[in-house]
């Protein structure tokens, strides 16, 4: 047996979440022992805030502007390369894909792409380079209708918890609160999706060898909204408890003082002025979005951070119980953050700050690699992911990588890490470039280009949904001057943004312009083809 890889994914969870990068309130003991053995990456960053071209960097190693799926709604092309298929043909490893998967787009009633063809025709079969790929998403039914692998399976064999979930995008109230996408969810936590996906996982080993090696990508819906965890376990963290995040000014005035030194669709997020129909919900109203609201949400989410951990706990147990553990590499991590009451806000978007783009990284080498525990605060990306499962198979680094292995220790001479932002809707039509270098993140805002046509003009789910809004360009729109400069060391949450600041124009001047030595000239322009 060579050197397994088990690689662990979550979908929207703060890099702050876990009690191994100073979280106090979600009890994430499996993953901080990883850590600890391990290797824990202080400044990893994603290369684009949502889902779909975070997802499709992870699977090619390639910037979103490389493969394409810049944005939501832009399915990852079929000639799109797979870090999953290289291992299978260039290493021998059997290769499974359990959870959420989403390089292809959700909206997709008619199964035009194979990704949602695949569930509704019960497929479970070699996709992408995967052996075996079964999916779950965050809800398990649309209308009534199953959705996912998962929806089939709640479906035939628990159809009264069909439609026990929250309703996706909708921003509907629920809860205690009535805070929007919340749930006290009455499923039994044993048929909610984290124990599913995990069940499938160590269903997968079973069927393994000692001969076998292996790439498994356990990828969990958790903690992405809705906000519906099994009510039976809500009682771990009472909302009535919490405090506001750290990242929230605290008052009105507060917040729109913090909000007023960034670019105006902040501002206009928070004021109602504009709608981060990217990013959330387009009905979601946050003038009216309270403290209590926010925290039942926080509440929600550190639930099932705790769910998702104590399930990586089942897997691993179960790991060592077959005897593979010392030769089985174990990451963890997301595909990108989640504001969560940070500035008074929800959700993601094209918000460049750490709350979305800094990621839980921890790496936990098979033992027989020797490696001794570290933390590495070099920046690394998602991009370096793909170059290191080839490093720990033992085979080449392919041409079509772009990123580099993750280091083993401090000092690898990593310098920067870059993250994207291309509006999915062409009415909003905005552009973010960002950089992360020697404790600064700097954001340069390309002039807007809404109501320039992009593709999903075309779409009739799309039209159906927003009409004529789509072309419609946005109020707020840049000119290509604006952008934010933070120190990160000594402004931890982004408030103070530097980038008008004369006294520190020079640095400005010099980070905009290695971002833009460092961006990929490789450039693939794809359409928008759905609305997520």
């Amino acid at each position: 047996m060579g050197r397994n890889i088990l690689f662990i994914t979550t979908d929207q969870q703060r890099y702050d979440s876990l009690g191994c990068n100073g979280g106090a309130i979600a009890r994430t003991p499996v993953v901080d022992s990883l850590a600890a053995r391990g290797i824990n990456f202080e400044r990893a960053y994603n290369q684009n805030t949502v889902c779909m071209p975070a997802r499709s960097t992870i699977l090619t190693g390639q910037y979103p502007r490389t493969h394409g799926v810049v944005a939501n709604g832009i399915p990852l092309p079929t000639d799109a390369p797979s870090i999953a298929e290289y291992l299978r043909s260039e290493a021998g490893y059997r290769t499974a894909l359990l959870g959420k998967a989403h390089f292809e787009p959700g909206f997709d009633p008619e199964g035009r792409w194979e990704e949602n063809r695949r569930w509704q025709n019960g497929e479970t079969g070699s996709w992408r380079g995967f052996d075996r790929s079964i999916q779950a998403v965050h809800i398990a039914a649309f209308n009534g209708t199953p959705v996912s692998h998962y929806g089939r399976w709640l479906a035939e064999e628990h159809p009264e918890h069909l439609d026990s979930f929250a309703g996706l995008l909708g921003a509907g109230a629920g809860g205690d609160t009535g805070a929007p996408e919340t749930k006290n969810n009455p499923i039994p936590t044993e048929w909610y999706h984290t124990d599913w996906v995990a069940d499938l996982v160590t269903s997968q080993l079973d069927e393994y060898s000692d001969d076998d090696d292996w790439f498994i990508w356990m990828s969990f819906p958790d903690p992405h909204h809705p906000w519906d965890p099994p009510a039976q376990e809500l009682g771990r963290v009472p909302w009535q408890d919490l405090d506001l995040p750290a990242g929230h000014p605290g008052s009105d005035e507060a917040i729109r003082d913090v909000l007023g030194r960034k670019p105006a669709h902040w501002l206009g997020y928070y004021d109602g002025s504009f709608s981060n129909a990217e990013g959330g919900p387009a009905s979601l109203q946050i003038p009216s979005l309270t403290h209590d609201q926010i925290r039942e949400i926080n509440a929600k989410v550190h639930v099932m951070n705790e769910l998702v951990d104590e399930a990586c706990g089942r897997v691993l147990a179960h790991l060592d119980s077959l005897g593979w553990t010392d030769d089985t590499d174990v990451f963890f991590t997301t595909d990108h953050g989640e504001l969560q009451g940070d500035y008074g806000l929800l959700y993601k978007g094209p918000y460049h700050t750490d709350s979305l783009m800094r990621l839980p990284l921890v790496w936990a080498p098979a033992r027989s690699a020797g490696c001794e525990p570290t933390v590495v605060t070099d920046p690394v990306g998602q991009i370096d992911l793909a170059p290191t499962f080839c490093e720990i198979a033992g085979v080449e680094v392919p041409d079509w990588c772009q990123g580099t292995p993750l280091p083993t220790a401090p000092g690898s001479g990593s310098e920067r890490v870059l993250c994207e932002w291309d509006s999915q809707f062409p009415g909003w039509g905005m552009h973010l470039r960002t950089i992360y270098r020697d404790g600064w993140i700097c954001t340069a805002y390309e002039r807007s280009t809404a109501g320039e046509p992009n593709g999903l003009e075309k779409s009739a789910i799309a039209n159906a949904l927003f009409g004529d809004a789509l072309l419609a360009p946005i109020d707020i729109r840049y000119d290509g001057t604006e952008g934010e400069l933070y120190n990160v060391e000594e402004d931890p949450h982004q408030w103070w943004n530097l980038w008008d600041d004369p006294a520190y124009r020079s640095v400005r001047d010099d980070l905009v312009a290695d971002l833009y030595a460092s961006l990929s000239d490789d450039v693939r322009h794809l359409d928008v083809e759905a609305p997520a």
